[in-house]
């Protein structure tokens, strides 16, 4: 596990765009990479600061081929660690489980900060027909106490 540097640019452009993820705000020096012997990238993660102050765990992926290893894991520990509650993160529904193995808890969107609640709502217009398991999902983890 190491800092994104400039080169891993293509990797991580890939892996956001193999997985459907959102491709705005892919500011390499925001990622952290996970890497095999050789340097060449596994899965990736970052932390984005958005103007409400909110910072939200987001672009989790793994390569396919390294998937159900602890990769992504590992990225989300990772990045827990180096960015201490309160954070937050979207999601479909159906990964819900699975955050919150990490203590991360759906929210209400009185709950949320304005730029969660802003996309919340967007979401919820534009995918009014989504089944439940495609549902956004709001979640965050708070300090303790």
């Amino acid at each position: 596990m190491r800092r994104a540097r400039a080169g891993d640019q293509p990797a991580i452009r890939h892996l956001v765009s193999a997985n459907h993820l959102n491709p705005l705000s892919l500011d390499w020096q925001d990622f952290v990479v996970a890497v095999d012997t050789s340097d060449q990238v596994l899965g990736i993660g970052q932390v984005k600061r958005h103007g409400d102050g909110s910072r939200e765990l987001a672009s989790i992926a793994v390569v396919e081929a390294r998937r159900r290893q602890g990769i992504a894991q590992a990225i989300i520990l990772e990045l827990m660690r180096a960015n201490p509650p309160p954070l937050y993160l979207t999601c479909r529904s159906v990964m819900g489980p699975y955050y919150s193995r990490f203590g991360f808890a759906s929210l209400d969107i009185e709950q949320m900060p304005p730029y969660f609640r802003r996309l919340y709502r967007l979401a919820r217009l534009m995918l009014s027909a989504a089944s439940d398991e495609n549902r956004m999902l709001v979640m965050g983890i708070f300090p303790i106490g």
